[in-house]
C-alpha cells in the first residue's frame, strides 16, 4: 500500500475559535489503539467537548469522542477514554507553565492525519465573554457588508 501524503481533516472543532481567544497552537501526536484509526480514517470523531490536561509532566485528551469501530469485535475501544497526546517536553513545559500563570485553558481544534499518522491540534485558549461574541459577530457582519457592496460596485450595480 502507498504512504499517504498531505493532511486529511477527520474533524473540527468549530465552537472552540467562537467560544475562545486562540492565543497559541500546537501539532501533537496521538496514542491509539488500531480500532480508533480504524474509525478516524472512516471520518467519525467529534470534539465538542474536548479538553486537555497536563497530569505528571504529561499531556492528555479528554472528552473527545471516537466511536467505536463497526466491523470490531471484543477489540473495540471505549469511545470516550482519555487518550496520551505525544509532545516535546519543552511543548508540555511552556503548555503547563502557560495555563496555570495566566489561567489559559487547552482545547483540541481539530484531528486529521497527516502522512498516514493522526494528529491533533490543540490551542491555547482565553474564554471570551458575551459580549465579545456579539463583538465578534458584529464585526463579521459589517465586513461580509462591505465585501458585497464593494462586489455589487465592480459590476456596476447600485446600491
Amino acid at each position: 500500500m502507498a504512504k499517504e501524503e498531505g493532511r486529511k481533516l477527520v474533524a473540527q472543532n468549530r465552537k472552540a475559535r467562537h467560544d475562545y481567544h486562540i492565543e497559541d497552537t500546537f501539532e501533537a501526536g496521538m496514542v491509539l489503539q488500531g480500532t480508533e484509526v480504524k474509525s478516524l480514517r472512516m471520518g467519525r470523531a467529534s470534539l465538542v467537548d474536548g479538553f486537555v490536561d497536563i497530569e505528571n509532566h504529561e499531556a492528555w485528551l479528554h472528552g473527545v469522542h471516537i466511536p467505536e469501530y463497526s466491523q470490531g469485535t471484543w477489540t473495540n475501544h471505549a469511545a470516550r477514554r482519555k487518550r496520551k497526546l505525544l509532545l516535546n517536553r519543552v511543548e508540555i513545559d511552556r503548555i503547563e507553565r502557560r495555563v496555570s500563570e495566566k489561567g489559559l485553558t487547552v482545547v483540541p481544534l481539530a484531528i486529521y492525519f497527516k502522512d498516514g499518522r493522526a494528529k491533533v491540534e490543540i490551542a491555547l485558549a482565553k474564554g471570551k465573554k458575551s459580549w465579545d461574541k456579539r463583538h465578534a459577530l458584529a464585526e463579521r457582519q459589517a465586513t461580509r457588508e462591505t465585501q458585497q457592496a464593494v462586489g455589487r460596485r465592480l459590476k456596476g450595480m447600485g446600491d
